[in-house]
């Protein structure tokens, strides 16, 4: 079974590099450190902060794994591959709500680095498969769990 492709865009890879760092060279040696405390509490089978401690490096490992996975399955989108004329992963865009006029900008992200809370949506999300190699002008309907939403594509930007 082949290993699937992450698509990244240059901020982040940068982020999950520094992520990964973080793991490795503060988290473990913190987590190694209260397991070290722990255990000098005496009896571990009843000693509730050495199991806290455990799980804890028990995440840390199995993240690390994780992103060890995805940068070695990483492909990077360069800001010079970002087409402004359809939407592509990368693309900044502008979309007008057509039942509420509101306007919201989203940025088409690989699902690796998708953050919904600061509009970077992921190219397998709803709104993202639908608006993808879409142009200016073009209006869409996306369908989401509340019903269905109209979206006209105003902008493309890198």
């Amino acid at each position: 079974m082949s290993d699937k492709e992450v698509i990244l865009t240059q901020d982040g890879l940068k982020k999950l590099e520094e992520e990964l760092e973080n793991l490795k060279s503060v988290k473990r040696r913190e987590v190694a450190e209260r397991i070290k405390v722990a255990i000098g509490y005496g009896d571990i089978s009843e000693n509730s902060e050495y199991e806290d401690a455990k799980n804890e490096q028990a995440f840390i490992e199995g993240r690390i794994i994780t992103l060890e996975k995805m940068l070695r399955n990483a492909r990077i989108i360069n800001n010079d591959e970002i087409d402004t004329d359809i939407v592509s992963i990368g693309s900044t865009v502008a979309v007008e709500d057509l039942e509420f006029g509101d306007i919201v900008e989203y940025t088409i992200v690989g699902t690796a680095e998708s953050d919904p809370l600061n509009n970077k949506i992921s190219n397998e999300s709803p709104v993202g498969k639908t608006i993808l190699g879409k142009k200016v002008g073009t209006i869409v309907e996306v369908s989401v769990p509340a019903g269905i939403i109209q979206y006209k594509i105003l902008e493309i930007k890198k």
